[in-house]
């Protein structure tokens, strides 16, 4: 049987082509997980053009380590999302890192440490919990969004593609929709079940 070699981020970067209706080429792409988070050019399968990326952090380790922050379980992401459901945006004041840099680079550890410090400042109830969950969130999504909106701006292309476990967020898939369309672009994003089974999209 012939050896066949892939790329693990290839796998999610193309797995809104088994979508329906699929993204036609060229599309930014947002490839956002755990271990990554990229802004590419897709022109075309194995035609890639980096764009930016995260300096330190992932946006889903951010999710993860704040939920562990927040006595959460693993996968962080999806707990922390649940929890932030019930909270309110404001009470936390929380870091919205290179937002305004005018590049496409990340940075995410800063946060991190904005939420340990606000989750070690005093003793959380139940309610401070669920603020402070969905602050993180809204600061994660803020800056996915800002950025991918910079890349359609920058190479003037009009599809943005979503893919990576962080994709199945469902505030980032709500608002970063609803943005997009202000600007007359769309946005594509692979069923939920195929962000994270990596093995679907190989």
């Amino acid at each position: 049987v012939p050896a066949i070699g892939l790329h693990h981020l290839e796998g999610h970067l193309l797995s809104p082509l088994l979508a329906e209706p699929a993204p036609e080429f060229p599309f930014v792409a947002l490839l956002v997980s755990g271990g990554h988070t990229q802004l590419m050019r897709v022109g075309g399968v194995g035609d890639y053009q980096l764009l930016g990326e995260t300096l330190d952090d992932a946006a889903g380790e951010a999710f993860d380590k704040s939920a562990k922050l927040l006595g959460l379980g693993y996968p962080g992401g999806p707990a922390l999302s649940r929890l932030a459901e019930h909270g309110q945006t404001g009470r936390y004041k929380l870091p919205r890192p290179m937002i305004a840099s005018g590049e496409l680079e990340f940075s995410f550890s800063g946060l991190k440490t904005a939420v340990l410090t606000a989750a070690r400042a005093k003793p959380l109830e139940d309610q401070d919990r669920a603020d402070l969950a969905a602050e993180v969130e809204a600061a994660i999504v803020e800056v996915l969004i800002a950025k991918s909106l910079a890349a359609l701006e920058r190479t003037g292309l009009n599809r943005l593609v979503v893919a990576g476990g962080v994709g199945a967020n469902r505030l980032l898939r709500k608002d970063l929709t609803e943005r997009a369309r202000s600007r007359g672009c769309e946005v594509y994003y692979p069923p939920p079940a195929l962000c994270t089974d990596n093995g679907a999209m190989i």
